[in-house]
């Protein structure tokens, strides 16, 4: 395991602890059995959800990006109320909504059992046309973490609801 790949997860345990919840999250609301979860540690991967085999197309759809929807939503919630706070609190919630930010995204695990989810399901379901355009952004993203690509996500996320920015851009 790469030692950079530690020192990350470490530093934004929280993002990693949110993504497994959202799985599990997206499990329950969906109706598939959790049979274990694993929200950190130090290994690879530092979490993990398994659950049974959904045995519907919109299961396998939300239980993979369900990490891009509860991570994107509490890292602008974060980022949000940062704004609104002391110094020494902003800092504390600009670190959590980086942290939650660079988790958003699913892992290429997640990605590749999409894609076969939505191979499988391609004569039986309509909503398999989004299944391939998540499918490959999630891939491209596993890709483009090696450029720091979580990191810059998380930017893109604190300048949506960054009053400074609006007020350079307009």
């Amino acid at each position: 395991m790469h030692i950079s790949y530690v020192l990350i997860s470490t530093l934004t345990f929280p993002g990693v602890i949110l993504h497994e919840l959202g799985h599990k999250i997206f499990c329950h609301l969906t109706g598939v059995h959790v049979i274990k979860t694993c929200l950190f540690r130090f290994g690879n991967p530092c979490g993990y959800v398994k659950y049974e085999m959904p045995s519907r197309y919109i299961q396998s759809f939300f239980i993979a990006v369900g990490p891009l929807i509860t991570n994107t939503a509490f890292a602008l919630l974060s980022y949000w109320i940062s704004h609104m706070v002391e110094l020494k609190i902003e800092i504390v919630l600009i670190w959590l909504g980086a942290s939650i930010a660079m988790h958003a995204f699913p892992s290429s695990v997640d990605g590749k059992t999409l894609w076969q989810d939505t191979n499988r399901y391609v004569r039986h379901n309509f909503l398999v046309v989004f299944g391939y355009p998540f499918s490959l952004i999630i891939l491209l993203a596993s890709v483009l973490r090696r450029v720091f690509f979580d990191l810059i996500y998380a930017l893109a996320l604190y300048l949506v609801v960054s009053p400074w920015f609006w007020e350079h851009v307009s």
